[in-house]
């Protein structure tokens, strides 16, 4: 077992070059928890009142270090918050890279691609009558445009985290209010009428040379492919709305009354009375991220992810007057009602894979133990060598007579940093990538889905989609971007090291590759076959993810402590205490 030491020279001065380590697994967690600490700021002490629960301190001691190791990682921390708090970034001339476990002076220099992806990200800002309003989807000038030249919601959000991070709110600021007042258009698709709340997909800048006047035109659904609503449009932005909020302190936007309405009007949509039996929400394919038929339709995680994380901004943001203490009282009864089913019947291990491999049928009553009637024999059978005996995660879907077993990363690292996921489940999530790292991971990072569906069910559930072709595009590729959704669940978890090892993976391609939206492959090696280039998240996802491992302090605009009185008294695993 290796101790963690740092060579002190006679003066007693240590520089970054002479650091050294010898890190052991009970040593790195201790500093990695270490590093989730939220320095001291002024700024920080007034976005406290944000949330029910701040990331809290950590203890340096305990049964797993040596007391020689807790005093090197007590002093080596406060000897890297100096380093830290001496070296802020400055924008795209001085962006600061994120920083692994530190060996050598070069661990402590920016890497070499992180100037060039600052540069690509300002060079895709949207302006609008002067001002910056977004980032668009892709800067790809060899391939037709069609909407790559639009700024999506939810594509903006990485490059929102990257602003926001180093210091530049003021296009978060006009993104928010801009699309804020698209959602009070009228929107209709033929002749029916969509809901008032509903927010765009997607708009782009109109320029009039013979007026010189500039408008927006905004995309709800009737443009998009199969003419879907994006469903988590508003939950992306009462998330960014919550960050800003917490990243500058700054209140007075989220208590604007055109803020505060935007959000009720969002909600409403979502907690609005209906025919349901389950407090999830039903969805069409393709009212996602995975924009196109995938099978995802009915109850998918992803947004029941994004809807709970949403409620739970919602209800700090929320002003108590009248209207917003009547849609506080639903949000709470809806959260302690979709964390108990999601955390009961989406949740996915060892035993309970053998649980329902061993289900009964055609139950009746309320003891019913096979509460959805699932036909044991339609388990595929990838999923039996798939499962580790340490482990587990969110399934895709559940509805009625019907179990979508695949792994969805953005669902399932959405659930840890809402604190969907129970402590315990958050642990066994990154277990599974552990251990399913070739899988998951590959040499791309990473799988939005595991595995790909192929043959005559690749032409019966995406109606033989030719982009949608097995290990391609929504169907088993690589997507970059998820590599911030990753690396802040791993922050929080306590897993720093997992997405070290993803980002320089990254690292090795993404420059040279030109920042493809996509690989493809069952190891992520290819680039996608129709991958645009200089995708724009691709970009920003890396450096949101470096910014974090640099600074995990920055974990606390994306992240929602557990409320535990939302968690269920409910054993549904020996490799848990509740559920």
């Amino acid at each position: 077992m290796l101790e963690l030491s740092v060579e002190i020279p006679q003066n007693g001065n240590i520089s970054p070059n002479e650091v050294s380590y010898a890190l052991d697994e009970a040593a790195e967690n201790e500093f990695a928890k270490l590093l989730d600490r939220p320095r001291t700021l002024t700024l920080e002490n007034r976005q406290r009142s944000l949330d029910e629960k701040s990331l809290g301190d950590f203890s340096i001691m305990s049964p797993g270090v040596s007391s020689r190791n807790a005093d090197n990682i007590s002093y080596l921390a406060d000897h890297l918050e100096n380093i830290i708090s001496s070296s802020r970034r400055s924008g795209i001339n001085t962006p600061r890279s994120g920083f692994s476990t530190p060996r050598s002076q070069a661990d402590f220099e920016p890497h070499p691609i992180v100037g060039d992806a600052w540069e690509a990200l300002r060079r895709s800002m949207v302006y609008f009558r002067g001002e910056p309003v977004g980032t668009i989807a892709a800067l790809d000038n060899s391939e037709e445009k069609v909407n790559y030249d639009q700024v999506f919601v939810r594509d903006f959000v990485p490059s929102a985290l990257a602003f926001l991070m180093n210091g530049e709110p003021e296009i978060v600021k006009n993104f928010l209010l801009k699309t804020l007042r698209l959602q009070s258009w009228e929107k209709k698709i033929d002749r029916f009428q969509l809901g008032e709340g509903v927010m765009p997909a997607s708009f782009k800048v109109y320029h009039d040379p013979v007026r010189n006047h500039e408008t927006l035109i905004a995309d709800f659904g009737e443009s998009a492919i199969g003419r879907v609503a994006p469903i988590d449009s508003g939950f992306w932005w009462i998330i960014l709305l919550r960050a800003y909020t917490k990243s500058t302190g700054d209140s007075s936007l989220a208590e604007k009354p055109e803020c505060q309405k935007g959000m009720r009007l969002i909600l409403s949509l979502c907690l609005s009375e209906g025919f349901d039996t389950f407090p999830t929400l039903l969805c069409a394919d393709g009212c996602c991220m995975i924009d196109r038929r995938m099978g995802v339709y009915g109850y998918p995680l992803e947004i029941q992810a994004l809807f709970f994380m949403a409620l739970r901004c919602a209800l700090v943001l929320l002003k108590e007057d009248v209207e917003g203490k009547e849609f506080i009282e639903r949000i709470v009864k809806r959260l302690h009602a979709l964390s108990y089913h999601m955390r009961s019947y989406y949740w996915m291990d060892f035993k309970q894979l053998n649980d329902i491999y061993r289900y009964k049928t055609e139950e009746y009553s309320h003891t019913a133990v096979n509460k959805f009637n699932v036909m044991p024999d339609s388990l595929p059978e990838w999923v039996f060598d798939f499962m580790p005996n340490r482990g587990g995660y969110f399934i895709g879907n559940v509805s009625p007579a019907k179990m979508d077993i695949r792994w969805f990363c953005l669902g399932n690292c959405i659930a840890i940093l809402s604190s969907l996921a129970t402590a315990e489940q958050s642990t066994a999530i990154m277990d599974l990538i552990e251990a399913r790292w070739e899988e998951l991971v590959g040499e791309m990072p990473l799988k939005v889905c595991y595995p790909a569906i192929e043959s005559h069910d690749w032409r019966i559930v995406t109606g033989c989609d030719p982009k949608n072709t097995r290990w391609s595009y929504h169907n088993g590729g690589s997507w970059p971007v998820l590599l911030w959704l990753l690396t802040a669940a791993c922050i929080k978890t306590g897993r720093p090291q997992i997405a070290r090892r993803a980002i320089e993976l990254a690292e090795s391609r993404l420059l040279k590759d030109n920042w493809p939206e996509y690989y493809d492959g069952k190891q992520g090696r290819y680039i996608g076959k129709q991958s645009r280039k200089f995708q724009t998240w691709s970009v920003a996802g890396y450096l949101v993810a470096k910014m974090m491992l640099e600074d995990p302090s920055h974990l606390g605009m994306i992240s929602l402590e557990e409320d535990k009185q939302m968690k269920p008294v409910l054993r549904r695993s020996a490799s848990w205490t509740t559920i």
